[in-house]
């Protein structure tokens, strides 16, 4: 396979179409295409589907480009540290973490690590869902209790606990008691809720009347009185501390432990080792705590 085409496909499918990869590197369209073309010849399967107006990826495509972006990316990134001497960080940088750490912290922080290396373009994309980052083409992921996995590496951001919350009026039943509750919409079977309390171990039997997408939309309808709800004590601390909602008790057997992570298998990365480092030093005593 000819990696100069294959990086020119990438190209290609990274600004959707022939023209702006043109536009951007200033390399002319018919060269791009040739390349592209070449590159199918040698494949012997269909890339890209030319429409009159913008450039589609087949489905052989969308896989080549999911497999080969981010380690083609890793490539250029070592050509660029080697002709700047180590400078500053450049290229493009794509994290997934999810939603309420996007939400909370993370855009605060990727805003100061942006205004220190001007030159790198930093994206991020806010999802709860699993994501592979090789065949997503992310260079880091953060998530909340990941498995174990030869193919990922990281290290451990902070801590959290969950919480069982209320609105202040809501009754509090007795053990085994059923409660008005607010879940998250991917929560499949309802389980009973088991946490510790100033009364000791206590399983409260939770009646969904909302399934909400976000967690921040949880806390949202918890504040308004929808009924009670497991979130995370850095979320929900200082509503408790004001009296805003009412802390039933520590939800057993559920430790919340965020990580940030990278592919084990990819060239070592300045941007991807330097973001890395910069965020672990943001939580120096191992816990999120929000303004």
């Amino acid at each position: 396979m000819d990696l100069g085409a294959l990086a020119d496909f990438v190209l290609v499918a990274s600004h959707g179409g022939l023209g702006k990869a043109a536009r951007s590197t200033g390399r002319s369209k018919a060269t791009l295409s040739r390349k592209v073309a070449e590159l199918e010849q040698a494949l012997q399967v269909r890339l890209v589907d030319r429409g009159a107006q913008h450039l589609r990826l087949t489905e052989a495509g969308a896989a080549l480009f999911a497999r080969t972006r981010g380690l083609l990316g890793e490539v250029v990134q070592a050509g660029d540290d080697i002709r700047n001497g180590g400078g500053q960080l450049s290229g493009l940088l794509r994290i997934s973490a999810p939603v309420l750490f996007s939400h909370v912290a993370l855009s605060r922080l990727a805003a100061a690590f942006s205004k220190i290396h001007p030159r790198l373009q930093i994206e991020i994309n806010a999802e709860d869902r699993f994501v592979d980052p090789i065949e997503e083409g992310y260079d880091l992921v953060v998530r909340t209790n990941p498995k174990p996995t030869e193919a990922m590496v990281g290290r451990r951001l902070f801590t959290d606990e969950l919480v069982l919350v209320a609105p202040p009026d809501t009754e509090r039943p007795e053990d085994g008691g059923e409660v008005p509750a607010v879940l998250m919409s991917r929560v499949g079977e309802v389980r009973p809720w088991q946490v510790e309390t100033d009364r000791g171990e206590m399983t409260y039997l939770p009646l969904p009347v909302l399934r909400l997408s976000s967690i921040l939309m949880v806390r949202e309808a918890v504040r308004a009185g929808a009924g009670a709800a497991i979130l995370p004590l850095s979320l929900v601390g200082k509503d408790i501390a004001a009296g805003t909602l009412t802390r039933w008790g520590r939800v057993l057997n559920r430790p919340v432990e965020v990580w940030i992570l990278h592919a084990s298998q990819r060239l070592s990365s300045p941007k991807v080792t330097a973001f890395a480092a910069f965020l672990a030093e943001q939580f120096p005593n191992g816990v999120l705590e929000l303004d």
